[in-house]
């Protein structure tokens, strides 16, 4: 772990240590992907084959889970797993439906109605990661809230085990969430398949879900291609950025850090503190932590990328945090809520000393699938409005197109678009004539 004194850094020293394991390695992800995606492209479910052999050493006679695989991870999955999984997703149904957004009906002059109404996505890819480790946790952060938007297609892509079946707990956590098939298929090789589709897979509208970095890269390719598909947002390597003020416990801080440098080599974990006491301590307990871990040697990796950075207060510590917009925030001060107002650019936000990020990842109900790379500066967490199209209406009588119609006639004229002023202007001479009609017959 490295410490840096912010207030003594150039702006170039600044940039460097905010900067993120992968941005690097940009160019070479960039490459393989387009040559994974190429691949799948031109050769459908025998490339996927190949890939999936290639990458995770597993021959698949079959890409789709079928209904007795499924069966079979229900049955076989210990119950207490089981009651948790179905009361996370009880949490994260309540969440997301509360924050649900109710249709707009609104009259914006006589005779003039504009609504909006939500439609939702038709056919969406749910990608669940598994690398080192299975994440049931996120089939049900993505399929909880596809189905409260009512979408009717929902397939899933989770990467096979060595014995090449699929981690029982996702495929319970997905049939919980209700979603209709599942492949057995991971990295960049499962994005090309839903944007673009195959024999087996069909093609999704919508892509989402969080992965490695290649998985992140090959969702912006697909995300860039009118023949590919839309994402959620990039959601790669996790992050976490801790602001700590000396009250803190060096212990909980020290967890919380390595609670996200164990999902993989390239996360990456940030304190930022005004007190050099608390940095000096907190270093040490992550050290001795670390070493107790089953994942040590990953959690050590992630590691070399964390930055301990000292400040001159608080609001300095926001600042930085800002700046660096973290998938996940942590306010381990005193007052965390009168903080809040300042925080700016974050996926989530985890206020005071018991509220651990675990929560969010699993069972708060919160959503975990969030903005990674610095994208929280204009990107939100997943939500059922993510799964939703909001289509707006708007309806006018002719006392309505009386009212606005002088004003979109006059706009149209002065943009030069006499065909846009006259679909209005016709339409009013067609209403004057009737009431001159309705006039006369009245006389």
């Amino acid at each position: 772990m490295k410490r840096v004194d912010w207030a003594s850094l150039s702006e170039a020293s600044r940039l460097a240590v905010l900067a993120r394991p992968t941005q690097s390695r940009a160019a070479q992800f960039r490459d393989q992907v387009a040559q994974i995606i190429t691949r799948v492209r031109a050769g459908g479910d025998a490339a996927l084959r190949d890939c999936t052999a290639r990458f995770d050493g597993v021959m698949l006679d079959a890409l789709e889970v079928g209904d007795a695989e499924r069966g079979a991870a229900e049955a076989a999955l210990d119950n207490a797993l089981k009651r948790a999984i179905r009361e996370a997703a009880a949490r994260i149904e309540a969440f997301h439906r509360a924050c649900m957004a109710s249709p707009v009906s609104v009259e914006t002059a006589p005779g003039v109605r504009v609504e909006r109404v939500a439609r939702p996505v038709t056919r969406v890819g749910l990608y669940v990661p598994a690398g080192s480790a299975p994440l049931p946790s996120t089939a049900l952060m993505l399929g909880v809230p596809a189905r409260l938007a009512g979408c009717p297609e929902m397939l899933l892509c989770t990467p096979p085990r060595a014995d090449g079946g699929c981690d029982p707990a996702v495929l319970f956590a997905a049939g919980v969430c209700g979603v209709q098939r599942i492949f057995k298929l991971g990295g960049a090789q499962a994005i090309a398949a839903m944007a673009y589709g195959t024999e087996s897979i069909p093609r999704c509208d919508k892509l989402f879900g969080p992965g490695n970095s290649f998985v992140t890269e090959a969702k912006l390719q697909v995300a860039c291609d009118i023949e590919g598909a839309a994402v959620d947002m990039p959601a790669g390597p996790s992050e976490v950025l801790e602001i700590a003020d000396a009250g803190a416990d060096p212990v909980l801080v020290a967890a919380d850090l390595l609670s996200q440098a164990e999902h993989g080599p390239d996360s990456q974990v940030l304190l930022v503190s005004d007190s050099p006491a608390l940095l000096e301590a907190v270093e040490r307990e992550v050290l001795r932590q670390c070493s107790e871990l089953p994942r040590a040697s990953i959690a050590t990796e992630a590691l070399r990328h964390a930055r301990l950075i000292g400040v001159d207060s608080l609001a300095i510590a926001l600042d930085v945090s800002n700046r660096y917009a973290p998938e996940h925030l942590i306010l381990a001060v005193r007052e965390p809520r009168q903080w809040l107002d300042h925080v700016h650019s974050a996926g989530s936000v985890f206020l005071g000393r018991w509220t651990p990020e675990s929560v969010g990842d699993y069972c708060s109900g919160s959503n975990h699938v969030l903005p990674t790379g610095g994208w929280a500066r204009s990107c939100s967490g997943v939500s059922v409005a993510s799964f939703q199209k909001q289509v707006t209406v708007q309806e006018c009588s002719a006392e309505g197109l009386r009212t606005i119609g002088v004003c979109a006639a006059t706009l149209a004229a002065a943009e030069g678009l006499e065909a846009h002023r006259r679909a209005v202007t016709l339409r009013m001479e067609r209403i004057a004539e009737i009431d001159t009609d309705m006039g006369a017959t009245l006389a």
